[in-house]
């Protein structure tokens, strides 16, 4: 069972709904997928929201590992992406050395805000821990008090390991950041960072066909054609 956390916002409920679809549709093998909705974890994350906050999961993300229950592995994923790939070939990629997996991006924003308006904070390693690969077992550290008490930066920066030698990567293909990255036609996962075409101000983004064609496809599973 490939055990597949996504973060929640009702603001994006859509793009939940059709991310959780397209890892369906293309999966090899049983996947288990939970949403981490805050109003279903109010004994789990009592922190305040931070200004600087853009999402309802930016920490909650966190606690993967502990829901979990520290074994095995699982995969967290944010909800504005699009998988076009089996998600076992991602799961596939996991290596007992390292205590999480991810994409190693050098992104920079150039612009100082994002989607909705909101806030585009600029730190090192942005956007690595928008798809993890936990090994559940090594991330022991990330319990609801830790999660809830410990800054932002600490948290995506990864400062709950003893090391970034326990930092594994995986390819690039599975987080490419949609008109930040440069085009490639191996991709596997499309990262709407800057705003999916859910929103009606990105509803021309790149790729927003690609999008638009799954929550078709989404919504219509079972009519007939």
């Amino acid at each position: 069972m490939i055990r597949v956390f996504i973060g929640f916002d009702a603001r994006e409920h859509s793009a939940y709904h059709v991310l959780s679809h397209s890892i369906l549709k293309r999966a090899s093998q049983p996947v288990a997928i939970t949403p981490l909705v805050l109003s279903n974890m109010k004994d789990l994350m009592w922190r305040e929201r931070h200004p600087l906050q853009s999402t309802d999961f930016s920490f909650s993300r966190f606690l993967t590992p502990y829901l979990s229950g520290y074994e095995g592995w699982s995969i967290f994923m944010d909800c504005d992406m699009l998988v076009v790939d089996d998600i076992a070939s991602l799961f596939m990629l996991r290596d007992p050395a390292f205590a999480v997996q991810v994409v190693k991006h050098e992104h920079v924003p150039e612009s100082d805000t994002k989607f909705l308006g909101q806030a585009q904070t600029k730190y090192e390693k942005k956007n690595w821990s928008s798809v993890m690969l936990f090994n559940n077992a090594m991330c022991k550290t990330l319990t609801p008090d830790y999660v809830n008490n410990v800054s932002g930066l600490e948290l995506h920066q990864f400062k709950w390991l003893e090391s970034d030698d326990l930092i594994g990567e995986i390819p690039r293909k599975w987080n490419h950041l949609v008109d930040v990255d440069a085009p490639t036609d191996e991709i596997a996962n499309y990262h709407f960072t800057n705003g999916g075409p859910y929103f009606d101000d990105y509803r021309d983004c790149p790729f927003a066909n690609l999008w638009f064609n799954e929550f078709t496809d989404a919504i219509s599973a079972g009519k007939d054609s």
